[in-house]
């Protein structure tokens, strides 16, 4: 596997040979001291270039970054999500041979001039015409928890409660993956909300907990960290059940203790009342 110094090597070698890239910026989690490296981190790279066109039209010139096993070049597919030919940054993302990866962003000039703002995680590799020289020390500053507002907690709490009914009447029904489906697309990003307000109230709102909360268990005590495991469910539908409640009880135990520190209102009948609901239902079945 070839190391992080050749990597970058390579990275700085193509910019310096061609006059269309400007500039060089190192984003993620390589750009993060907060994050302990190593080999298979991603290179999050951003070209910024004058004629972007140019570099979509013959992709041949990524070659020089080596075998790639797979590799995905987004606004070029057909799931695509956005209207490309409006956008002024493109991503090119390749997976090697040797396990190194390279998400390369092409940033027209142009537009970064006009309204670029530099991620916190960003640190200058390349720059050709002194476009960032007040640029920051990288930091995670972008990526902090935020204490939420009064009607954010609310509606966070309103969300969990109220989908949980929904997971609970899929799992009547013996149709696991409808359930899982709605643990998994909104009451998981619920649930992990008021995780994160509960660390962010221990630690002054000062961290990140990461994306998809990946560092959680950096901050929690191992005992909540391991209940919080125990709520990802195998197929088994009595499994599916047991994750659920022992979710809805960390949920409330949280929200009520955020709710406390931050002097919120929490609707604590939602909760009971929804609790109640979740039991009748699985004494139905």
């Amino acid at each position: 596997m070839r190391t992080s110094e050749e990597i970058k090597k390579l990275i700085l070698d193509v910019a310096s040979r061609d006059e269309r890239i400007r500039a060089v910026l190192l984003n993620g989690s390589r750009a993060n001291i907060q994050i302990s490296p190593d080999k298979y981190q991603d290179f999050d790279i951003t070209y910024i270039v004058d004629d972007a066109e140019s570099f979509l039209l013959d992709h041949r010139w990524t070659n020089v970054f080596g075998n790639k096993i797979i590799w995905q070049i987004p606004h070029e597919m057909g799931i695509a999500k956005d209207d490309y030919t409006r956008r002024s940054s493109f991503s090119i993302l390749m997976l090697f041979d040797d396990g190194n990866r390279i998400d390369v962003t092409l940033l027209s000039l142009n537009k970064m001039k006009l309204s670029f703002k530099p991620d916190s995680l960003t640190i200058v590799w390349l720059d050709k015409d002194d476009l960032f020289t007040n640029i920051s020390v990288a930091n995670d500053s972008d990526y902090l928890i935020t204490k939420p507002g009064q009607k954010e907690f609310l509606d966070t709490c309103n969300e969990f409660w109220w989908v949980c009914t929904y997971v609970a009447k899929g799992l009547w029904r013996n149709e696991i993956l409808y359930a899982k489906e709605m643990v998994e697309t909104v009451v998981r990003p619920m649930f992990m909300n008021v995780i994160a307000w509960q660390i962010g109230i221990d630690t002054n709102f000062s961290v990140s907990i990461g994306k998809s909360g990946k560092l959680i268990k950096n901050y929690l005590q191992p005992e909540l960290y391991d209940s919080i495991l125990k709520t990802y469910s195998d197929h088994i539908l009595e499994n599916n059940w047991k994750a659920l409640f022992l979710m809805t009880d960390i949920f409330g135990q949280l929200a009520q203790a955020v709710a406390k520190k931050l002097e919120f209102n929490y609707i604590i009948t939602e909760e009971e009342n929804v609790k109640t609901y979740l039991k009748n239902v699985y004494d139905d079945r």
